[in-house]
């Protein structure tokens, strides 16, 4: 899985941008990028809620997304938001 850093200095990205900004990115190469998990630090939502999911410490949203085709981990202003 390829990681993405996105630091926005002056603006805090809320979840609705940071999606759209994420899909342009993927879709760069990827016509039909689908966005398989997400999560949201700043509500204290994700998804999907997989609680079985979590190995190693690692949450159950980005064990979901890795282990059902996700190709990126786009990540903004320190993981605040992640796609």
């Amino acid at each position: 899985m390829q990681h993405i850093d996105i630091r926005i200095d002056g603006l805090a990205p809320d979840f609705e941008l940071a999606r759209q900004i994420g899909a342009l990115i993927a879709g760069r190469d990827h016509d039909e990028a689908t966005l398989v998990s997400w999560c949201d630090t700043l509500r204290g939502v994700h998804s999907p809620q997989c609680l079985h999911c979590e190995i190693k410490g690692e949450p159950g949203w980005l064990v979901y997304g890795r282990n059902h085709g996700g190709r990126l981990r786009i990540a903004f202003n320190n993981d605040a938001l992640v796609f």
